[in-house]
């Protein structure tokens, strides 16, 4: 069983809060950064009455190939929930500066060589972001978008299986068309309150300039995307599009995995059940495939050092 300790960056409410996951019969190795994706998702991959443990399982699965880890409650989500005092004071920009002390936290551990990042659907963006002033020995991105994520959105508003009232799909538009524009819209129906509130619009709009192929090209550091071919919230067309961001970036499609990184048919019902199943476990093909992109260019790095 891997070694799990609570960590913490940061002072009062201020505080940011992970867990730091260690091998057991090891006291040298690489290490790597979780992030998970968007809106109220914690460090396990969970958010509210799905719980997955998706993320979680990534991290026993590196434990168990030998690899240290760190994954951690944002900023504003559970343990960290405090740290967001006020979010309309909240940026994309925010998370990129915590994943970033996070990880020069992480170098500092006892035992690690080289660390690595791994970034989960919007995790995925803010890790190439990290990467970009990082120095990490190699990136993986799963189910990341390859898309702005204004686009993301309006992409997902035209599939066939979403359906709302046409007067409620106007202002959605118009409101994407206005922050992508850069203004605030002061007044949104009760209706999407949740989703596009005034007090959450600055966050869209700090989050709608990033172009995630773009920044992707801006990297120099060894890059393997994945995408599950089940995966109805981000498409193989992403992960293409991330791929093609620059030569010498592998691209793996595993069939059969959904979002969460479970193995999980197409019909949508059947897909969104395993997001509440936390004992269903990862697809079987995803942990090897990290695992040896890791082993493969951590080592090349260990190498170069010590030259």
């Amino acid at each position: 069983m891997p070694i799990e300790k609570s960590v913490s960056i940061g002072e009062g409410d201020n505080s940011l809060f992970g867990t730091l996951t260690l091998p057991e019969g090891t006291s040298r190795f690489d290490a790597v950064l979780i992030w998970s994706g968007s809106g109220p998702t914690d460090r396990d991959g969970n958010f509210s009455g799905h719980n997955n443990n998706c993320l979680e399982m990534v991290a026993h699965g590196l434990a168990a190939a030998g690899y240290a880890s760190i994954r951690a409650d944002k900023r504003g989500i559970g343990e960290s929930a405090a740290a967001v005092s006020n979010e309309i004071d909240l940026r994309f920009e925010t998370y990129i500066d915590d994943a970033m002390r996070w990880a020069e936290f992480l170098k500092q551990v006892p035992g690690v060589r080289q660390v690595l990042l791994l970034g989960h659907s919007e995790g995925a963006l803010i890790q190439t972001m990290v990467a970009q002033h990082f120095g990490a020995a190699g990136l993986v991105l799963v189910a990341g978008t390859g898309f702005k994520a204004a686009d993301i959105l309006r992409r997902q508003l035209a599939a066939p299986s979403f359906t709302i009232p046409e007067k409620q799909l106007t202002e959605i538009h118009t409101i994407l068309d206005s922050l992508d524009a850069g203004e605030i819209v002061d007044v949104v129906s009760p209706d999407l309150e949740g989703q596009y509130r005034p007090s959450v619009q600055p966050y869209l709009m700090s989050w709608f300039k990033y172009d995630p192929q773009a920044e992707l090209a801006k990297t120099d550091l060894p890059v393997l995307v994945i995408q599950g071919t089940t995966d109805f919230q981000v498409l193989m067309e992403d992960a293409e599009r991330l791929a093609a961001a620059r030569p010498a970036i592998e691209l793996l499609q595993i069939d059969g995995m959904n979002h969460v990184l479970k193995e999980a048919p197409k019909e949508r019902s059947s897909n969104y059940a395993t997001y509440g199943k936390p004992l269903l476990p990862l697809s079987s093909k995803l942990m090897p495939a990290i695992t040896a992109f890791f082993d493969k260019h951590a080592l090349s790095a260990e190498v170069a050092n010590d030259r």
